[in-house]
């Protein structure tokens, strides 16, 4: 019990490692033919699940070739889902990039006041990304007036109406 017990803790610390050097790890593993599958956290699972599922099966059957032949099975399918969590967040992305041109439509709120033919300053959440901009509206606005942009003037200024609600 006490090898299958250490190979567990063998991939525990190698998960730690893979953790605080991922880059280092998936280099080496680069290196060896491994491809985007084998990874630092793909070992750690599975030489997790061969030590930790290999040692409750000893413990409860006291036989050590279905111990091993278990804990190999778990390895292998521990380590297969890590590799594909692994893949599937290291591909994954938000799908688009934050521009001006989303900004049309998008409704917010007048954080300093805006004069009539002037600007002020909105704060508008685009993309998830909470962005603050100047802002012109053709009447005046006071703070916490909700907005709907409806041009963009520059990168930084947009022009904007009240949102009556």
């Amino acid at each position: 019990m006490t090898v299958f017990l250490t190979i567990g803790v063998v991939g525990i610390v190698l998960l730690l490692l893979a953790l605080i050097a991922d880059d280092f790890f998936d280099g080496v593993f680069e290196a060896l033919g491994g491809g985007e599958w084998f990874t630092g956290a793909a070992l750690a699972g599975f030489l997790g699940g061969v030590g930790f599922v290999g040692a409750g099966v000893l413990a409860v059957t006291a036989n050590t070739w279905l111990a091993v032949a278990i804990g190999v099975v778990a390895g292998l399918a521990l380590g297969f889902a890590v590799g594909w969590v692994t893949l599937a967040l290291r591909d994954a992305s938000s799908g688009s990039t934050p521009t001006t041109a989303s900004l049309v439509g998008l409704t917010g709120t007048v954080v300093n006041d805006i004069p009539e033919q002037g600007f002020g300053v909105i704060s508008v959440v685009n993309a998830g990304h909470l962005t603050r901009l100047n802002a012109r509206s053709i009447e005046a606005l006071p703070s916490g007036t909700p907005v709907t942009v409806t041009d963009v003037l520059s990168p930084t200024s947009v022009k904007v109406v009240p949102t009556y609600r």
